[in-house]
């Protein structure tokens, strides 16, 4: 990404508040990604823990990214413009006009401090406003409270649990189900 294009999207999706700002995930991200989800700190919230490698994003980014499936995001300090984590729509129906969110902070020292929140709320505004989404939808980990409570302050609403719908390291958890629907619709 040159320069031009990454002051467009810090002057179109920063939060000054944070301090923080999203931008597109580009090739060179990979690595750290890639880190990031298969490190303790990041699986342990995540329904699916399998490993990760370089090309298995690679081609999950071309498969998904490049054919408009998905839409991944680095979230970066303002300060230094250092990755700190990763926020996602994939799925993408557009029969439906709906997406799965995703997020972590891959960063511990960046963990706890409101970024995701911040994250989630430019991220929701990208996929009503840039990808004309009209539902984003989640699934978390019950008792995920941290999570939960952050998504919540985002604009997600929880809509349902679904019992026993995952099997994670050995034991069947529930997931809750959240949403949010596009406002500018409902207005």
């Amino acid at each position: 990404m040159n320069k031009e294009e990454l002051a467009l999207w810090k002057s179109k999706y920063t939060d000054i508040s944070s301090d923080i700002y999203i931008r597109p995930m580009e090739e060179a991200d990979v690595d750290k990604w890639v880190a990031w989800r298969n490190s303790d700190l990041v699986k342990g919230y995540y329904i699916y823990r399998g490993e990760f490698t370089r090309q298995s994003q690679l081609d999950w980014m071309k498969a998904n990214v490049d054919t408009g499936k998905a839409c991944l995001m680095i979230i970066c300090l303002m300060e230094d413009d250092r990755p700190i984590g990763c926020v996602q729509i994939k799925d993408i129906d557009r029969f439906h006009n709906k997406g799965e969110y995703g997020i972590f902070i891959g960063e511990a020292d960046a963990q706890g401090k409101g970024y995701g929140n911040a994250a989630a709320k430019m991220m929701l505004r990208y996929g009503f406003e840039e990808l004309s989404l009209h539902r984003i939808y989640l699934e978390a980990i019950e008792g995920n409270e941290r999570a939960i409570k952050s998504y919540e302050n985002a604009g997600f609403v929880k809509e349902g649990i679904l019992k026993d719908n995952a099997f994670i390291d050995g034991t069947y958890k529930n997931i809750v189900w959240m949403g949010a629907i596009n406002p500018k619709e409902n207005s």
